[in-house]
């Protein structure tokens, strides 16, 4: 049974598409929360958590004793390049703890160990098991607004093994743009594999728009929710940025979504991948911060043009995952704990307002 969205992310859907196609353009004002809640027939608590994500989110602002105004521009980037912005330092966070309950893993462990028995001992296809496919493809498409398919998904060890088939699968003639500062691993792969690497300054939203519009890479691989180690998270206008650049013929994005589940958004953060018109995004994730750091287990979802290119060419790897912790990871997804656990964290966080580290 499908479960139908809340009357606040229903409206703040509806605002987002009508900003982004120019019915609210840039520096206008919205309308008042209860002038809005009339309009929409809608109360103005419902108003009012619309606004906050749409704030949150980066396409409007709210002012002083003035009301909320538009800061989303559809063509923020190449028609107007940014003037030199200081570079960014690394940021400071709090640790906080976002592994699983034990007692929940150990349960789920037992479970698994006595309902699939032997079968953990067979060898899994080299894309990961199925049913672990189909237990992601589910749960992004409730949680990531991605629709994809189980054929479409790649289990790996980790995002560093997942970064080198980027590589086989798209080439080492390519040359790959990443951030500056970025995760040292990014840049240590893509070197090892002797691709050139083409560093790209971050500004405090993101890329800096004239270090992209001069970049000669045909692969770009961007950490847009709080790249580390400086903390920027790209906002809206920046994404859309990425995803106009990645519209020239031959160009692909990598966009790796390290601990993204965690934002303090009332709703998950808008993917890259789920935005982009031209199917040219790879999208990467992995269960170390959301399960435990000890678990080398990731994914990666392919676009639909991409995926007869890696059978021919990556089809024979075999899948670097054990069986085990895939039906775990399965078991986790299709009992709701994941999810659960998710969401749990998340309102700890909103509760205390820190960052998880």
């Amino acid at each position: 049974m499908k479960r139908e969205k809340p009357n606040y992310i229903s409206l703040y859907e509806t605002l987002r598409e009508e900003i982004i196609r120019g019915v609210w353009p840039f520096g206008s004002r919205m309308p008042s929360r209860r002038v809005l809640a009339v309009e929409r027939g809608l109360s103005a608590v419902t108003v009012e958590h619309s606004y906050d994500i749409l704030s949150q989110e980066g396409y409007i602002e709210p002012r002083a004793r003035s009301g909320y105004y538009v800061v989303f521009r559809r063509d923020d980037g190449f028609a107007q390049t940014t003037a030199a912005e200081p570079p960014v330092k690394s940021a400071s966070f709090v640790p906080q703890e976002t592994s699983f309950p034990f007692p929940t893993l150990a349960r789920a462990v037992r479970k698994v160990l006595s309902e699939e028995g032997e079968a953990l001992l067979l060898r899994s296809p080299s894309r990961g098991v199925e049913r672990l496919r189909e237990a992601i493809s589910g749960y992004l498409a409730r949680n990531r607004g991605m629709t994809v398919t189980p054929d479409q998904i790649v289990i790996g060890s980790g995002a560093e093994y997942l970064y080198g088939l980027v590589v086989e699968l798209l080439g080492r003639e390519r040359t790959y743009a990443i951030e500056a500062p970025s995760y040292e691993k990014i840049e240590q792969v893509y070197r090892s594999r002797d691709v050139k690497v083409e560093m790209l300054p971050l500004g405090s939203k993101g890329i800096r728009s004239d270090a992209l519009a001069a970049a000669t890479a045909s692969v770009l691989h961007i950490t847009p929710y709080r790249s580390f180690p400086s903390g920027v998270t790209a906002d809206v206008s920046k994404r859309r940025e990425y995803l106009r650049w990645g519209e020239e013929p031959g160009r692909f994005i990598v966009e790796d979504d390290f601990e993204s589940e965690f934002s303090l958004l009332r709703k998950p953060e808008e993917t890259v991948f789920s935005n982009a018109r031209s199917h040219n995004v790879i999208y990467l994730n992995t269960f170390s911060r959301t399960v435990s750091p000890a678990l080398r287990a990731g994914y990666m979802v392919l676009p639909e043009q991409l995926v007869p290119a890696f059978a021919e060419k990556l089809g024979f790897y075999s899948c670097t995952v054990p069986t085990l912790e895939q039906y775990l990871l399965c078991e986790l997804i299709e009992s709701g704990d994941f999810e659960r656990h998710i969401n749990r964290i998340r309102r700890k966080m909103r509760r205390t307002g820190a960052d998880p580290e």
